[in-house]
């Protein structure tokens, strides 16, 4: 495993971090928990040094999980960033757009009485990042998220704040580097070998403010580790049944196909840990965040680190 620095001012991180979403039960179809303790037990084992969560991931049981594994081999050098402003504590059920009852809310109060709950639920004393969870724009242009941000720093409750990029939004939101580079120690955006906006803008100004950058959905849901077809279908309890849909599906195959000849250069390794090392190639990006929920998954995630980023040169354009 290999770390780095994420940013100029965030923690020293292992460059393949654990995704935690998948574990929390709930978006992903049917989950084992003592399977999921396994997974980061043995990404921990492996040298994996940053653990993301949020507090949405199962309504608080991803980091309820997260913390029974840290009870019993202690913190150390771990680094747990979560997430707050996907609000389902106070949401009925006609917020639920397929991931459950949430709505966005990121007053300073609201944000503040979150990071608390993080707080008690896994059990620590700080924050290591407190990352806003991928709001609409509207929501960001305001202080209050910002002040609250400041505020848990002050408080010592949090040590880093981070931004969770919007999906699809990753230019648009570009401008709220410019306006907080102060406050934002990181960014986490959306970003693989077929999905690659965020190079254009924010990746550019991630670089000239030293803001470190986290890259999740490495995989695309699943899809760059080759094991889906056009005629893959998800339960509808999985939130691939809306993301990979059989159009979108089919879209992102047919563009799969254009990366063939960067997968054939390296046949000692599996399209996963290709397709994670393109993650980690980019000057602007510290480390990724692949879900796992089998140890099996993480051991194949986490030898991509160790092959290291690959020469610009290999890797094929995607049409605009």
């Amino acid at each position: 495993m290999q770390y780095t620095q994420l940013g100029q001012r965030g923690p020293q991180v292992s460059t393949m971090g654990f995704g935690a979403w998948a574990i929390g039960g709930m978006n992903w179809g049917p989950t084992d928990d003592e399977v999921s303790k396994k997974a980061l037990h043995q990404a921990l084992d492996q040298g994996v040094t940053l653990i993301d969560t949020a507090d949405v991931y199962g309504f608080g049981h991803s980091e309820k999980l997260i913390a029974d594994v840290i009870k019993k081999r202690g913190k150390d050098n771990i680094i747990i960033a979560t997430k707050a402003g996907n609000d389902f504590y106070n949401a009925s059920s006609e917020d639920d757009e397929g991931y459950g009852a949430i709505k966005q809310t990121y007053t300073k109060d609201y944000i503040m009485f979150a990071a608390e709950q993080s707080l008690k639920r896994l059990h620590v004393e700080a924050l290591d990042i407190l990352q806003l969870h991928s709001p609409d724009v509207d929501k960001l242009e305001r202080d209050e998220p910002w002040e609250a941000l400041q505020q848990l720093k002050k408080d010592g409750k949090i040590k880093h704040a981070g931004l969770s990029i919007q999906s699809f939004q990753e230019t648009n939101q570009a401008h709220l580097l410019d306006k907080r580079h102060d406050i934002l120690d990181s960014i986490q955006v959306r970003y693989n070998l077929l999905e690659r906006e965020a190079e254009k803008v924010l990746f550019p100004k991630a670089i000239q403010y030293g803001i470190g950058v986290i890259v999740r959905i490495p995989l695309l849901f699943g899809l760059l580790t080759g094991k889906f077809d056009k005629t893959s279908t998800f339960s509808a309890e999985d939130h691939r049944s809306m993301n990979l849909a059989p159009e979108k599906l089919n879209r992102y195959l047919d563009n799969l196909e254009k990366m063939k000849p960067l997968f054939n250069r390296y046949p000692d390794q599996t399209m996963a840990q290709v397709s994670l090392r393109f993650c980690i190639s980019h000057p602007a990006c510290q480390t990724a965040i692949p879900g796992a929920k089998t140890e099996e998954q993480v051991n194949d995630n986490c030898a991509a680190s160790d092959f290291g980023p690959i020469p610009d040169a290999e890797i094929p354009p995607l049409d605009d």
